[in-house]
């Protein structure tokens, strides 16, 4: 058996409430904070009216855009290792003919 091999019937309950409910929550979570703290953020800087404080809440600002859109981007990411790893592996049947790959089990779940 191959690293990568795996039974989707087993791990599709599991793999189903990442997909379709964990990542989702995840993703719109991320963007709400987001948009809450850059409000605050810049809020307090335009209140300060200093030059100094607006500049560094657009620095900040920059690096949780960069931040929130490397977690938005977690699915790509997932679909691109396991692609990898079942590629590099080779993902081919076992003699009992039950084996797929885990991206054909991550893809198949709609």
């Amino acid at each position: 058996m191959l690293f990568l091999d795996v039974d989707c019937s087993t791990l599709y309950p599991i793999l189903s409430l990442l997909k379709k409910g964990v990542i989702p929550l995840i993703q719109i979570g991320i963007i709400a904070v987001l948009v809450v703290l850059l409000i605050i953020d810049f809020g307090k800087a335009v209140m300060a009216g200093k030059e100094d404080e607006i500049k560094s809440a657009q620095k900040l600002a920059i690096k949780r855009v960069v931040y929130a859109l490397v977690v938005f981007l977690v699915p790509w990411i997932v679909n691109l290792a396991l692609g990898l790893l079942s590629n590099a592996n080779g993902a081919t049947d076992d003699p009992h003919g039950h084996a797929e790959s885990a991206l054909n089990c991550w893809s198949s779940i709609n």
